[in-house]
């Protein structure tokens, strides 16, 4: 993946997995909490792993965007992986000028509050990627 190579990505955020059922797909002592994110159609559920999150998602009504994906395979799989970069803006344009296709031509606010925005997986060896400004 070229955009690996960037000096603006700093470390994984999270991995994200979609799932029927978010509280029951991982076995873990932590209270898990699926958070609705009506903006991306998703619940979400975020499992702690020291600096990194495993981030857990199911379908937010009948037209979410990962619905497709959970018909298709039943019992989930991987979604996407999340890269913290300092400004995403910058990251942005960077990735454009070298090609690499942003699903959204401005970034919007993710799980943690923070701008986000997705890579095109057909740029990124077939994973879809997202960025995420810290």
């Amino acid at each position: 993946m070229a955009f690996m190579s960037q000096p603006f990505l700093r470390q994984i955020r999270n991995l994200a997995r979609i799932t029927g059922s978010p509280c029951k797909a991982f076995h873990t002592n932590q209270k898990l909490t699926a958070a609705p994110q009506p903006d991306h159609g998703v619940y979400t559920v975020f499992v702690e792993l020291g600096e990194t999150k495993i981030e857990l998602l199911n379908p937010l009504g009948d037209k979410s965007p990962i619905q497709n994906f959970l018909d298709k395979n039943k019992s989930g799989g991987m979604h996407h992986i999340c890269i913290e970069v300092d400004n995403i803006n910058e990251a942005m344009k960077d990735l454009k000028s070298k090609g690499i296709r942003l699903l959204s031509e401005e970034s919007k606010i993710g799980a943690h509050g923070k701008p986000v925005v997705f890579l095109h997986p057909k740029d990124c060896n077939g994973v879809l990627v997202e960025l995420e400004q810290v």
